[in-house]
């Protein structure tokens, strides 16, 4: 008797230490084109992500930045199931803390049956160029107001090379490793043609590729490479999330 007391109570403690929100909304939606994505946005605690795939919620969760890392049935990586989840937790909530609320959340409500395992697989090493880094060192006291993401171009204030090389993932659409082993933030100033419109034109003037204008620009540059990385297999996802 009381060793069956002893193992409830370190069931209930072993319960009470999983992250998790205070309060957690998680729907499927059905949104009419266009419309805005929200990939994890945090502040004072909460947490929005909108017109996602559960693809895109793993890899919030586990501090992955694309779809390749992610292995599961089909249907998680559509764009025709899709969810949106705001979730709150206390206002003074790191970003991590909330990354693993999150990974209670998604596995409660889908009932997830997942495993990490190393797989060899194609990525983009982010290395200094041969002729150096051309990296401008963070201003004292910046922050990342201002901050701009995008096809074509990325700004952004006391930056590391590991933050660097998640957007640099996002444009490249697979895994871009940070190789440089350069310590600090930076200021970053980055732009180039996206690859739909770096076509040759006798109308339009064309900048550099995205490789060109890293090297030229940054004094970095993306090597190919292979290896192995984290993956995430899905081995069960129901598809409608359960209720709230």
């Amino acid at each position: 008797m009381i060793r069956a007391a002893a193992f409830f109570t370190l069931s209930l403690v072993a319960y009470a230490q999983v992250p998790s929100f205070d309060v957690a909304s998680l729907k499927a939606v059905e949104p009419t084109p266009p419309y805005s994505i929200d990939l994890g946005n945090t502040a004072h605690g909460k947490l929005t992500l909108t017109n996602v795939t559960l693809a895109d919620c793993l890899k919030f969760a586990y501090k992955i930045y694309n779809d390749a890392q992610i292995a599961g049935p089909d249907w998680i990586k559509s764009r025709t199931t899709l969810f949106s989840i705001v979730a709150q937790a206390p206002p003074e909530t790191s970003r991590d803390e909330i990354r693993a609320m999150t990974q209670t959340l998604l596995t409660a409500r889908f009932q997830l049956a997942l495993r990490h395992e190393q797989r060899e697989m194609p990525y983009l090493a982010l290395v200094v160029d041969k002729k150096g880094a051309r990296l401008q060192p963070a201003k004292e006291g910046a922050d990342n107001a201002g901050s701009e993401v995008r096809a074509g171009r990325i700004i952004a204030n006391n930056l590391t090379t590991t933050a660097l090389a998640v957007f640099l993932a996002r444009q490249m659409k697979m895994p871009v490793i940070n190789r440089t082993e350069l310590s600090g933030s930076y200021d970053i100033h980055l732009e180039w043609t996206p690859e739909s419109l770096n076509e040759p034109s006798a109308d339009v003037a064309t900048g550099p590729s995205i490789y060109d204008a890293i090297a030229q620009q940054l004094g970095l540059c993306l090597e190919a490479r292979k290896g192995p990385l984290e993956v995430i297999v899905l081995d069960h996802a129901e598809r409608t999330p359960a209720g709230n």
